[in-house]
C-alpha cells in the first residue's frame, strides 16, 4: 500500500519576487562575494534584484541554500508570512547561550 502523501509537504514552487530564504536565516559557509557568511536578516549578495538566487544549480552554491526547499508551511501565502516564519526558524534554532551571573 503507497504512502499518503502530506499536502502540507508537498511540491511547492518558489514565490515570484519572494527571496525571503537569502534574507532571513543566518549562513555560516563561505558563499562567493561573503567569504564568512551571512548573518540573519542580511540580504545574500547573491540574491539579484528579481529575487532570484546568482548561483541557483552552481556548485559554489551552499550545501544550506540547495537543501532548503521551498513548502507550504514555511513560504505560507505572501512573502511576509515567508519572511517571518523563517526569521522565527532562525531564533528558535540558535544554541542556547550560557547564563550570564
Amino acid at each position: 500500500m503507497a504512502a499518503v502523501p502530506d499536502p502540507k509537504m508537498s511540491a511547492h514552487a518558489c514565490r515570484e519576487a519572494c527571496g525571503a530564504c537569502c534574507i532571513a536565516p543566518s549562513i555560516s559557509s563561505a558563499i562567493p562575494g561573503m567569504p564568512h557568511g551571512k548573518p540573519a536578516g542580511v540580504r545574500c549578495v547573491q540574491l539579484g534584484e528579481d529575487l532570484r538566487c546568482a548561483i541557483f544549480g552552481d556548485p559554489r552554491r551552499p550545501a544550506c541554500c540547495s537543501g532548503l526547499q521551498p513548502s507550504e508551511p514555511m513560504c505560507g501565502d505572501s512573502r511576509g508570512y515567508a519572511l517571518a516564519w523563517l526569521t522565527q526558524l532562525e531564533i528558535d534554532t540558535q544554541p542556547e547561550q550560557p547564563e550570564r551571573v
